[in-house]
């Protein structure tokens, strides 16, 4: 496969505090990569750093081979990478419709290109994005970003503040999307079952580094290298490697 994303030492944090230490990750074109691990372990700092809203300390990032600039947001979603944060971000007061518009990019598919993907917005269009449901504004802001047409699509802790049941129907859908679009989505999640279940390779972050990372499917049937994972020791299974602490 062809890699569309790469990330090399990458350093992330505030200031001069680092928070993700020298990670490297590729990402391929049409893969899913789960990003996994506990509260604190500087999941959302790394999305928002490869996001370019926050500056990098170190290292590179990189679409399709072109390194992106640092710290330039504006710059980093114009060259393909489009977050989709944990807070979804929307404006309460504009309807689905209004914030498809806005996002929308000359010649990139419709707002009834998205109805498609999520018909549950198919009857929602005209409704302001505060009076919809929490599965609803999940649905919008994820087609608020593939209205843009990303190469890149990152995605943090969409399950927050949603029934298991609703995550069970949206995450298959990121699979498809990726699967359909070619782009390669990058997946913060709690859930870790589901999150394997759908990604083609997963690591462990934990304080800052990663503790584990392979196959999803290795790591899925694994559960006691994850677990040890978890706890920021080192743990090896088939086709999976770990790093050093740098």
């Amino acid at each position: 496969m062809t890699v569309t994303f790469e990330a090399r030492d990458l350093v992330a944090g505030y200031g001069k505090l680092a928070v993700v230490r020298s990670l490297d990750l590729t990402a391929d074109h049409g893969s899913v990569t789960a990003i996994l691990g506990p509260n604190g372990a500087g999941k959302t700092t790394l999305l928002k750093t490869i996001a370019g809203l926050l500056p990098r300390l170190g290292g590179q990032v990189a679409v399709n081979g072109t390194p992106q600039r640092n710290g330039h947001p504006a710059a980093t979603n114009k060259a393909g990478i489009v977050l989709v944060p944990d807070s979804r971000a929307l404006f309460t007061a504009l309807t689905v419709d209004e914030h498809l518009a806005v996002a929308r990019r000359r010649g990139g598919p419709s707002p009834g290109d998205m109805m498609d993907l999520f018909p549950a917005l198919t009857k929602r269009r005209k409704i302001a994005a505060g009076a919809l449901s929490g599965g609803e504004q999940q649905m919008l802001a994820i087609a608020r970003a593939l209205i843009q047409q990303p190469r890149v699509l990152l995605i943090d802790e969409m399950s927050t503040g949603l029934a298991p049941v609703i995550v069970e129907n949206l995450l298959p859908t990121v699979r498809r999307i990726a699967d359909d679009t070619g782009m390669a989505v990058i997946l913060v999640e709690q859930h870790i079952r589901l999150a394997l279940e759908i990604a083609d390779q997963a690591l462990v972050l934990v304080h800052g580094q990663v503790s584990l990372r392979g196959a999803a499917t290795d790591l899925a049937a694994n559960s006691q290298s994850l677990e040890t994972a978890y706890l920021g020791t080192k743990a090896k299974q088939p086709n999976s490697q770990t790093e050093d602490d740098r």
